[in-house]
C-alpha cells in the first residue's frame, strides 16, 4: 500500500517532495517576477507573457542541470554511504535509487527545454513583428531605439531577419540548438532497449553531456533579453513615462521625454553548475586513479552459452553481498566501463563476475579471453550490501532471468556463514525460486547450485536449501526429452537433483507450503526481477501473513541491483 511505501521509503519521498517543491517554487517565483517587475515593463510590451515562461523555465533548467551530475558521482555516493553507516540501512539503501533520480531530473530537463524553446520561438516572432511594425505603437517605437546607439531593447534590427537566422547566427540561438540536440540524443539513446542491446551507443552518446554543459555556460553570455537599467528607472519610470514614448513631439521638455536605457540580464548558468562540474571532475580523476591499481585475473572459466567467469584479486578490495563493480578492458576500448554484479561471496579470497555475451563489447571481451588474458581495470565495489537476507529465520529468494546473478553471491555467503556457525546468521532455511526463459544462458548457475547441493549433502545439511527452477520458455524437443527421462534421479534440463518445472510458479501454492512448514516464523521474501512479479509477490505476502503476531509473517523486499 501507499502507506507502507512511505514508511519504507520516507527518505526517497522526502527527496522527491523537496525536489518538486523547489522546482515549483523557482518556476512560480520567477514567472511572477518577470511578469510583474517594473524593470521589464517595456520588455513585456513587446513579448507579453512569453518572457515570463522563458525566464522561469530557464531558472528551473539551471537548477536541474546542477543536480543531474550528482547521482552519477559513484564515489561521492560511496562516501555518503560510508559516513552514514551508523544510519538505518533503509536510509543507506535509498542511495541506490541514484539512477532513478538521475532519469527523473533528465526528463524534467527535457520538459523544461521544450517550454523554454517554445517560449523563445514566440519571443522571436514578437520581436520580429515589433521590428516590422510601423503603426507608432509602443512595441514599434521601442524596436526602433537601436537607431539611437546602444539603447536597444529589441535584438532584431532588420526587417529581413528570420527566426532561422537568429537561431543559427547568435550565441544564444546556436548554443540553444546544440544543447537541445545533445539532450534529445542523450535521452533517446538511454532507453532500456538501447542500453541492453547497444550499450556502446548509449555510452558514447551520453558523453555529449560535455557539449551540453559547455553550451549551457555560454548560452546566456550575449544577453539578448534586456530590461531597463536601475539608473534609467530612477530618471524615467515606465509607469509615468511610457505614454510619452508614443505621444511626444520634437520640442518635448518634460523629464519623461528622455529615452529609457536598457541593460542585459547577466549570464548566471555557470554559477549553478560550477560546483557539480568541479565535483564530477574530481570523481573522474578518482576513477582514473583507482583504475590504475593492479588487478590480477586468477582464473578464467568458460561456461556454456558463452558465459565468461572471471575470478580476480586486487589489493585492498573489500566486497559485500549484492554489490557491483565497473570493468574496463583497455585492449577493447580504453573509455568503456561496464557494470557487473559480483557473484563471489565476501568470505572468498577472490572476487568474481559472470559475463554473458550481450552486445559488441561483451562479445569482444569473451573472444579476447579465449586467446589471451588481457589487462583488466576495475572500479568499485558500489551499492549497498544486501544483508537483510541474513536477518530472517526463513528466506524466500526469487530470481528472474539475469536477476539470478546477485543471488550467486548471497547463496554462497549464506553457506559460508552456515559452515562457520556465524552468530549474525539467523537463517535456518532457504527457499530459492529461479524463473528462467532460456535454459542455456545461465548454465553457470546450475554449476553453482550443483556444488552447493553437493557440499550440503556432504555436511548432512541437504535440507538447508530447497530450490525450485521454473523454465518459462520451452519447445517440444525439451518437453519430449523430459518425458523420456522422467524417472531419472537428476533433471534432464539442469542435471540437478531438483526437477525443473515447466511454466510459471503458482505463488499461492508456494506461499501456502512455506507457511505450513514454518507456522511461527518470520519469512523474508527477496526478489531481483521485474516489477510485475514484485506486485504478485507483494500480494501473496499480504494474503499469507497471519494476523496473529505469534504466527507466520511474510515481509517483502525488492532488491535494486
Amino acid at each position: 500500500t501507499m502507506g507502507n511505501w512511505l514508511v519504507n521509503h520516507w527518505f526517497t519521498a522526502a527527496v522527491l517532495a523537496a525536489w518538486l517543491g523547489i522546482n515549483i517554487f523557482l518556476f512560480t517565483y520567477y514567472f511572477l517576477f518577470f511578469d510583474r517587475d517594473e524593470r521589464y515593463f517595456y520588455t513585456r510590451a513587446i513579448l507579453g507573457s512569453a518572457l515570463a515562461w522563458a525566464r522561469a523555465s530557464a531558472k528551473c533548467l539551471n537548477f536541474n542541470s546542477m543536480l543531474i551530475l550528482l547521482p552519477v558521482c559513484r564515489n561521492l555516493l560511496s562516501f555518503l554511504r560510508g559516513t552514514c553507516s551508523c544510519c538505518r540501512r533503509t536510509l543507506r539503501k535509498q542511495l541506490d535509487h541514484n539512477l532513478t533520480f538521475h532519469k527523473l531530473v533528465a526528463y524534467a530537463l527535457a520538459l523544461l527545454t521544450a517550454v523554454h524553446t517554445i517560449a523563445h520561438l514566440f519571443n522571436l516572432e514578437r520581436y520580429n513583428q515589433s521590428q516590422q511594425a510601423t503603426d507608432g505603437s509602443l512595441p514599434a517605437v521601442l524596436s526602433k531605439m537601436h537607431l539611437q546607439g546602444s539603447k536597444w531593447l529589441n535584438p532584431i534590427h532588420s526587417n529581413q531577419t528570420t527566426v532561422e537566422y537568429v537561431a543559427f547566427t547568435t550565441i544564444p540561438g546556436l548554443t540553444g540548438v546544440i544543447i537541445t540536440l545533445a539532450l534529445i540524443l542523450m535521452v533517446t539513446s538511454s532507453t532500456e532497449f538501447i542500453r541492453r542491446n547497444y550499450f556502446e551507443l548509449f555510452w558514447y552518446t551520453h558523453h555529449l553531456f560535455l557539449v551540453y554543459f559547455a553550451g549551457l555556460v555560454i548560452h546566456g553570455i550575449a544577453g539578448l533579453v534586456r530590461g531597463q537599467t536601475e539608473q534609467s528607472m530612477a530618471e524615467v519610470h515606465p509607469y509615468h513615462c511610457a505614454e510619452y514614448l508614443t505621444q511626444r513631439d520634437q520640442n518635448c521638455t518634460h523629464y519623461c521625454c528622455k529615452d529609457p536605457e536598457f541593460g542585459s540580464i547577466p549570464a548566471e548558468s555557470w554559477k549553478w553548475v560550477l560546483a557539480p562540474i568541479i565535483l564530477y571532475v574530481f570523481e573522474r580523476i578518482l576513477r582514473v586513479w583507482r583504475a590504475q591499481q593492479k588487478v590480477v585475473v586468477t582464473k578464467v572459466v568458460m561456461h556454456p552459452a558463452r558465459v565468461l567467469e572471471l575470478q580476480m584479486q586486487k589489493k585492498g578490495f573489500s566486497m559485500e553481498v549484492g554489490q557491483y563493480i565497473f570493468v574496463n578492458c583497455p585492449a577493447i576500448s580504453p573509455l568503456e566501463w561496464h557494470p557487473f554484479t559480483l557473484t563471489s561471496a565476501p568470505e572468498e579470497d577472490f572476487f568474481s563476475i559472470h559475463i554473458r555475451a550481450a552486445g559488441d563489447w561483451t562479445e569482444r571481451l569473451i573472444d579476447t579471453f579465449q586467446l589471451e588474458i588481457p589487462r583488466i581495470e576495475v572500479d568499485g565495489p558500489f551499492g549497498t550490501a544486501s544483508e537483510d537476507v541474513f536477518q530472517y529465520e526463513v528466506a524466500m529468494l526469487v530470481g528472474a532471468g539475469i536477476g539470478v546473478t546477485p543471488f550467486a553471491s548471497i547463496l554462497k555467503s549464506i553457506w559460508y556463514k552456515f559452515q562457520q556457525a556465524d552468530q549474525t546468521l539467523k537463517t535456518k532455511k532457504i527457499y530459492f525460486y529461479w524463473l528462467c526463459r532460456d535454459r542455456g544462458a545461465f548454465a553457470w548457475f546450475n554449476d553453482l547450485l550443483a556444488s552447493l547441493e553437493q557440499k550440503m549433502a556432504e555436511s548432512g545439511k541437504a535440507d538447508f536449501l530447497t530450490y525450485r527452477l521454473f523454465l518459462t520458455g520451452w519447445d517440444t524437443s525439451i518437453a519430449n526429452n523430459v518425458a523420456l527421462h522422467f524417472d531419472t534421479a537428476t533433471d534432464t534440463v539442469t542435471g540437478l537433483r531438483h526437477k525443473t518445472i515447466f511454466g510459471r510458479p503458482m505463488w499461492n501454492t508456494e506461499f501456502a507450503a512455506v507457511a505450513a512448514a514454518h507456522p511461527r516464523s518470520v519469512v523474508g521474501v527477496f526478489l531481483c526481477g521485474p516489477q510485475a512479479l514484485a506486485k504478485s509477490l507483494q500480494k501473496s505476502c499480504h494474503q499469507h501473513s497471519s494476523l496473529d503476531p505469534r504466527k507466520v509473517k511474510f515481509y517483502f523486499n525488492k532488491e535494486n541491483f
